[in-house]
Parts: C-alpha cells; sequence; structure tokens
C-alpha cells in the first residue's frame, strides 16, 4: 500500500548528510519500489497520478537527480542554456530567444526553449525537469514568478536572469526596461493631443506583470491628468487578432458620449486588432479614434495608417541576457540588473480627438 504524503518520515531520507540521493532513496520516501520510480521519471503514462505525485514528492524533497544528469549537474557543463517564456504565439519572444541564440551559439552554448502559457506553477516544473537533464542557466521572462522557483534555482546552483523588466528592489539579476514609464510616457503624449476619453486593450495580468505594468503607466499618467479609465473602456484577453479585434468591437458599442477617442494596446496585436475593428465600422483612425500599441512591430507598422508604438528593445534583452549568463557560467563579473532604453515611435493613427 502506498504511504501518505503526511506519513513520509524522515527516517526514510539517506542515512548520510553527504551521501547523493539515490533511486532506492526516493523509492523508500514515497513507499513504492525502484521499478515505479524510474516508470514515474521516464514514462510517466505508464504510473497512475496518486504515485507520481508521491515519488515527485520524494525528488524534490530529497533533491534527487537521475543518473544520466548527475554528470552533467556535477561538472555544470551540459553547455544548455535553458529558456522558458510565456507562449510561443507571441512573436517577440521568438525574436529575443533568437538574438540570445546567437550570442550563445559562438560561444559553444544551445537554448532548451520551453513555454509555461502564463501558469508560473507550471512554468516551476519545467524548470525542475531541466535541471534533471543538466541545463545550466536560466532565462525567464517577467518578475513576477513562484517563489518556489528561486529556491529551487538556489538549491540546485543554477545561475538565472529575468528579462523583459528590470527588478526595483534588485533582489534578483534582471534585464530590461521600464514597462510602465513606456506606457506612461505614451499616454502622456496622447493626453497632449488633447484626449480625455481613454480605452485600453490589455493581455490578462494574472502570471503577466509586463501586461500589468503597462496598465499601471496608463492610469498614472492619466491620474496625473485628473482622468481616469471608465471600467467600460478596459477589455483583457488572449493576444491573437480575433480576440483582440472582437474586444474592440465591445467599445465601439459604447454611445458617442462616453466612447473613447485614444485607444491603447498593451501590445501592438491589441492595438491592430482596435484597427481591425475600427475599419470593420467604418471608425476613422484617427480621426474618429487614435489607436497606439506597445513593441513597434511589422504588424503595427505596416497597417494602414501605420501605427504609433513604443519601439522596445525586443533584441537587445536577447543578447545581454546571453552575455550575462555566459559570464556568470565562466566565473565572470556581470551587471546584475540592465535598464535599456525605450522610445515612442510617432506614426499616423494617432491625432487631436474629433472637435
Amino acid at each position: 500500500m502506498l504511504e501518505s504524503t503526511d506519513l513520509l518520515q524522515e527516517k526514510h531520507l539517506p542515512t548520510s548528510p553527504s551521501s547523493r540521493p539515490n533511486a532506492k532513496d526516493v523509492a523508500r520516501l514515497a513507499g513504492v519500489s525502484t521499478a515505479t520510480v524510474s516508470r514515474a521519471l521516464n514514462t510517466p503514462e505508464q504510473v497512475d497520478v496518486q504515485t507520481r505525485q508521491l515519488v515527485q514528492e520524494a525528488v524534490t524533497k530529497l533533491r534527487y537527480v537521475p543518473h544520466g544528469a548527475a554528470k552533467a549537474l556535477r561538472s555544470a557543463r551540459s553547455q544548455m542554456i535553458g529558456a522558458i517564456v510565456p507562449s510561443f504565439d507571441y512573436a517577440l519572444y521568438a525574436r529575443t530567444t533568437s538574438a540570445m541564440q546567437t550570442v550563445l551559439d559562438a560561444k559553444g552554448y544551445s537554448v532548451v526553449l520551453a513555454e509555461h502559457h502564463y501558469d508560473l506553477k507550471a512554468e516551476l516544473r519545467t524548470t525542475e525537469q531541466l535541471i534533471r537533464h543538466g541545463v545550466d542557466a536560466f532565462v525567464f521572462v517577467g518578475l513576477s514568478h513562484d517563489p518556489a522557483l528561486f529556491s529551487l534555482l538556489e538549491n540546485y546552483g543554477r545561475p538565472y536572469v529575468l528579462t523583459w523588466g528590470v527588478d526595483p528592489l534588485g533582489r534578483h539579476p534582471s534585464i530590461g526596461f521600464d514597462n510602465r514609464a513606456a506606457t506612461f510616457a505614451l499616454t502622456r503624449h496622447l493626453i497632449t493631443l488633447g484626449h480625455t476619453r481613454f480605452g485600453l486593450l490589455s493581455a490578462r495580468t494574472e502570471g503577466n506583470d509586463r501586461a500589468m505594468e503597462r496598465g499601471a503607466g496608463v492610469r498614472t499618467a492619466l491620474a496625473q491628468a485628473g482622468l481616469a479609465l471608465a471600467d467600460d473602456c478596459v477589455a483583457y484577453g488572449s493576444i491573437d487578432l480575433a480576440t483582440t479585434t472582437e474586444m474592440m468591437r465591445g467599445l465601439l458599442k459604447l454611445d458617442a458620449a462616453h466612447r473613447p477617442t485614444a485607444v491603447i494596446g498593451t501590445n501592438d496585436v491589441f492595438a491592430v486588432g482596435a484597427m481591425l475593428a475600427c475599419r470593420e465600422a467604418g471608425v476613422s483612425i484617427p480621426g474618429d479614434i487614435s489607436v497606439a500599441g506597445c513593441d513597434n512591430t511589422d504588424l503595427g507598422a505596416t497597417q494602414t495608417p501605420p501605427l504609433t508604438s513604443i519601439r522596445t528593445p525586443i533584441t537587445e534583452i536577447g543578447r545581454a541576457a546571453a552575455e550575462q549568463v555566459i559570464a556568470r557560467l565562466e566565473g565572470r563579473s556581470y551587471a546584475h540588473s540592465q535598464s535599456l532604453p525605450f522610445d515612442i515611435v510617432i506614426r499616423s493613427s494617432v491625432g487631436p480627438p474629433p472637435s
């Protein structure tokens, strides 16, 4: 009979503190056979959920590394860097990772790419799996992560860097830019054009500090001007054109007195979705509604009219992240935090509000 996780006792731990845990230790702690441990780690689909959970908990408690990865972990020379991104669907993460790979490849390293779909528990599980396969160091997106992630990385001595944001408290190595300041500057520009009614189309903020900070930048700029975002002028959704277009359709249904005259997307996909909905409804851009985005992608720049957007350091982040992890693995000095510049690219999708 399997032991409950509440009954896993210290008597099952390795007797010598300096000894490296093995599969037998995991089996004793989980209350299963060593063959079951092997199946749970190598062919988990052949093991029931309860047993897999017991084995995984024992592996985590013992910090057990399967034999195949143990040599790589001891030598710290697998030459693999883990890049874990929120989604493969958003092209910017691919561009950042490509820039990172270029630098790493020149130094003999390879990138192992994974996604977590904005699920921070999934990010933690993926990181554990890559550590067991001997990955040397990690690059993560954003500043918000499960606290257990940092404990895991510290326990195994895995260097890491956070990207697309700069940790204001300096707790973690980070490379990025000030997302809040970027949208603050964009919103201020629209306010100077005379806009007072704003709309915001945003990615969901759960597990996504970039979207949260960009929305906060808009709200802060409005508050300083004595303005505010009306609840019915804000919409959240996934990052795809079909969804973002539908989000804007909702804003266009508002009566003329309440409909925003300026709409900001927390990235260019949201802004282009807004433009598609406006064209569909016969709403002039920028005559009736000004539209602006963030990240200055080709998707926005090639619209008619071309999209005003925030140029963010997409490839610079990737190169800087690669250079930092290489420096740390080679024992060289490195900059703990790097704040890279952004700028506003003004194009003809924005103008004064309708008179």
